[in-house]
């Protein structure tokens, strides 16, 4: 039997193509209201220069956009605090134009857009926007994605007794890579996350044998489905809930994550 880890969800911050925050999220998740009928613009993080925020990539945008609303409503200083960076399969658009531009044309390969392509960029934003030294983690491990992210900040939080901000996002897949690695609109989600002696509503994580994981029921699950994040609704309706709720997330072939949450 694995330890069980306990942090306190000091925020949570959502963004989604049909669910353009959490507030609409929670009421759709709950039954409350239905979701809006178009897709929203995406985000413009006040976090960037004008410059900066027009040619930012989509996972940049939304990331830096739940990571600044999560920090705002911890209360916590964005700069203070070390980061978990989670994303399924990166940037598949700029992926998508580098594959192109080098099969076609590699002297024309953008400098900026190759900068743009790699795991970590939009938590080297993060950093640079906020002017943070605190350490940060990329990480990705497939349709486990977000359960394992889920995992490493949370074992920060218990390992140093400091509060981690924890950001995981996807988007669309485009051209042939499309085919392989399918993903539809953009979404995603920030926790900060804190020890035990801070406020929050309660979460205990342990690690299991893989079993059956949780799956979504609500009506802001069908939305979603299509973004390779969708492993992450069950959490998200367990924290629109009021009561305690267990969840189990997957986080490798072998292993699932039981999470309890408790109650609001």
């Amino acid at each position: 039997m694995s330890v069980a880890l306990q942090v306190r969800v000091q925020s949570l911050a959502f963004w989604a193509s049909c669910l353009p925050g959490w507030q609409i999220a929670q009421s759709v998740i709950r039954g409350e209201q239905l979701p809006p009928d178009e897709p929203a613009r995406r985000p413009a993080p006040a976090l960037l220069a004008p410059t900066e925020r027009r040619r930012a990539p989509d996972t940049v945008a939304l990331a830096l956009e739940v990571a600044t609303q999560a920090c705002q409503a911890s209360g916590h200083d964005a700069a203070s605090l070390p980061s978990v960076f989670a994303s399924t399969h990166g940037d598949l658009a700029i992926t998508d134009y580098m594959c192109a531009t080098l099969a076609q044309s590699p002297a024309l390969l953008s400098p900026i857009k190759f900068h743009n392509s790699v795991h970590n960029a939009a938590a080297g934003y993060w950093s640079i926007g906020t002017g943070s030294r605190a350490p940060y983690t990329a990480i990705s491990a497939y349709v486990d994605t977000f359960g394992a992210g889920l995992l490493e900040a949370v074992t920060q939080v218990v390992c140093e007794q400091r509060p981690v901000l924890y950001v995981a996002f996807d988007i669309e897949a485009k051209g042939p890579l499309a085919l392989v690695a399918p993903s539809q609109g953009l979404m995603a989600v920030a926790l900060v996350l804190g020890p035990t002696t801070a406020p929050g509503r309660e979460l205990t994580l342990q690690v299991a044998s893989r079993a059956p994981l949780t799956l979504a029921a609500s009506p802001a699950a069908a939305v979603v489905a299509g973004n390779v994040l969708s492993p992450c609704m069950p959490f998200l309706e367990a924290m629109a809930a009021a009561k305690a709720g267990d969840v189990c997330l997957g986080l490798s072939r072998h292993a699932t994550l039981e999470v309890a949450v408790g109650a609001a």
